[in-house]
């Protein structure tokens, strides 16, 4: 079961409740693996609604072994996710929102998130597919 506190998010993909989280060294799993000068550079990219299926993947894999599962990129990139893109984009969205929450003692990103959603909590013109 997900620790919203610790930053975690369920997700069921193939069938199984799997936890994602970011964590600092996710963070910068990312950071290097999208050729990201900064971490704020991803809530531009989602803001922008420049977020490609790709950035998708990355962030899935790396959210995935975060929270604890052993799994590549290219592993993640063939589950299926219960509720089709739309679930996968809105987890991944909130995991990153929790890896910001001033409660958790990290700092937003120079441009929130929260800029990136839309009134329903999804991610505004991203391409999930």
């Amino acid at each position: 079961m997900a620790n919203r506190r610790r930053g975690e998010v369920t997700l069921i993909l193939d069938g199984s409740p799997l936890i994602l989280c970011l964590t600092l060294g996710a963070l910068a799993e990312l950071e290097d693996s999208m050729g990201l000068a900064n971490i704020g550079e991803l809530a531009d990219r989602f803001s922008a609604g420049k977020v490609r299926s790709a950035d998708l993947v990355k962030i899935l894999g790396a959210a995935l072994r975060a929270g604890g599962t052993n799994i590549t990129d290219q592993q993640a990139a063939r589950m299926r996710c219960e509720g089709g893109a739309a679930a996968l984009t809105k987890a991944l969205v909130d995991v990153l929102r929790l890896a910001f929450d001033p409660a958790s003692g990290n700092e937003h990103p120079p441009h929130s998130i929260d800029t990136a959603l839309g009134s329903n909590g999804e991610a505004s013109n991203a391409n999930p597919a």
